[in-house]
C-alpha cells in the first residue's frame, strides 16, 4: 500500500542504499562493456593505497608464546591503536601508514600459517557470530557489508572503470566518506556478522550514530542537535565455492542499539528488498547485487578474508555476543 512504499523510501534514503548505488551521480555510469577481465585488473591496481615506508621500530607481544599467538595478538594491538584501520585515512593524510603496514604484514604472515587445504568448504565451517577487529580497506570499515562489496564490483561493468585519473569505485567510497562523516555527522561502532548455514544467509551489521558531537566550542558546551541512530544489517544469500564465500544481497533492515535514541519503532520493522530494487535499476541491466569474499585464514576465533581488491578484512569471535535480531 502507499504507506508501506513511503517507509521503504524514507528507508532507503536513511541507510544512503539510493546514494551509495550512485543513482543520481554522473560520474558512475554503470554499463555493460566487453574488456571487464583487463579493466578490473587495472582498477585493482589503481585502487592499491601508497603507503610511506614504515619507519617504526617492530617488537613482538607474548614473546614467549609460539608464532600464531604472538601474531594474533599484535593484530589486535594493532586494530586497537588504528581504531580497527579507520586512524590510517589516505584522505587526510599519511599519517599511521607505518602502522598500517605493519598491522598488513602481520595479518599476511598468519595467513601464511594456513594451510588452505584445511579451510572449510561450507558455510557450516565458518558458522556463528563475528565481529570486525581490524581491515585495511581505505574510506569506510563499514565496506565490508556485501553490499558495498556489491557495490564495488559492480564498478568493474562500467564503460570505464576510473575518473579523474582514481578507480571509480575507490572514488565513490572516498566522496561517500566525505559526505556522510564530515565534522562528525556519523560515526560507525560496532560492525560484524552473522553466518547462519541452516538458512544459507550471512547477515551483515553495522551500528551507526548521528550527531554524536554538535557544539559550537569556545560559545557553548551544550549539545545542539540530539544523538540518534541504529545498527544496519544488511542480509544476504551465502554459499561456498571452494575458498570463496559468494553473496547477493537480498534486503536491508535495521534495528535499535541498546542506549542509542532511534528514528521510531516503525522504521525497525521495515525490510527493504535491495536486492529486487537493484536488479530494476537499468545501469545494473538486470545482474544481480552480488559480490564475494575468499577466506583466506580460520582458527577457533579468528577468521581472515580478502575482497577482490586484495583488501584484507579480520574477524573475531565476540567477547560479548549480541542476538542479529
Amino acid at each position: 500500500d502507499t504507506m508501506c512504499r513511503q517507509r521503504c523510501l524514507v528507508l532507503l534514503n536513511g541507510l544512503g542504499i539510493l546514494s551509495c548505488a550512485g543513482a543520481f551521480n554522473p560520474l558512475f555510469p554503470w554499463q555493460s562493456s566487453p574488456g571487464l577481465a583487463s579493466r578490473a585488473a587495472t582498477a585493482r591496481a589503481s585502487a592499491a593505497v601508497d603507503l610511506p615506508p614504515v619507519a617504526v621500530s617492530e617488537s613482538r607481544l607474548l614473546g614467549g608464546s609460539d608464532e600464531r599467538t604472538c601474531l594474533k595478538a599484535e593484530i589486535l594491538h594493532l586494530g586497537a591503536v588504528l581504531d580497527r584501520g579507520q586512524s590510517f585515512n589516505p584522505t587526510s593524510g599519511p599519517q599511521y601508514g607505518d602502522r598500517m603496514a605493519a598491522a598488513r604484514r602481520k595479518v599476511e604472515a598468519l595467513i601464511g600459517l594456513q594451510d588452505p587445504e584445511t579451510l572449510p568448504k561450507d558455510l557450516a565451517g565458518i558458522a556463528g557470530e563475528w565481529e570486525l577487529v581490524f581491515t585495511t580497506v581505505p574510506h569506510g570499515i563499514f565496506r565490508s557489508s556485501p553490499f558495498f562489496l556489491a557495490v564495488q564490483e559492480a564498478f568493474e561493468y562500467g564503460e570505464t572503470t576510473e575518473a579523474f585519473g582514481e578507480d571509480k569505485a575507490n572514488l565513490f567510497f572516498k566522496l561517500h566518506e566525505l559526505q556522510t562523516c564530515s565534522w562528525g555527522a556519523s560515526k560507525i561502532g560496532r560492525v560484524a556478522q552473522v553466518i547462519k548455514p541452516d538458512e544459507g544467509y550471512l547477515y551483515s551489521e553495522f551500528d551507526t550514530s548521528i550527531f554524536s558531537l554538535t557544539v559550537i566550542p569556545i560559545l557553548g558546551w551544550w549539545k545542539l542537535l540530539p544523538t540518534f541512530g541504529g545498527c544496519v544489517i544488511t542480509a544476504s544469500k551465502a554459499k561456498m565455492n571452494g575458498n570463496d564465500i559468494e553473496m547477493e544481497v537480498d534486503y536491508t533492515t535495521s534495528k535499535p542499539v541498546p542506549g542509542l535514541s532511534g528514528l521510531g519503532k516503525w522504521i525497525w520493522s521495515v525490510k527493504v528488498p535491495v536486492g529486487a530494487v537493484w536488479k530494476l535499476l537499468p545501469w545494473n541491466k538486470g545482474r544481480a547485487a552480488t559480490c564475494r569474499v575468499s577466506l583466506k585464514y580460520l582458527d577457533d576465533d579468528f577468521r581472515i578474508v580478502q575482497d577482490k581488491d586484495g583488501e584484507l578484512f579480520v574477524y573475531s569471535r565476540p567477547v560479548i555476543p549480541r542476538p542479529i535480531i
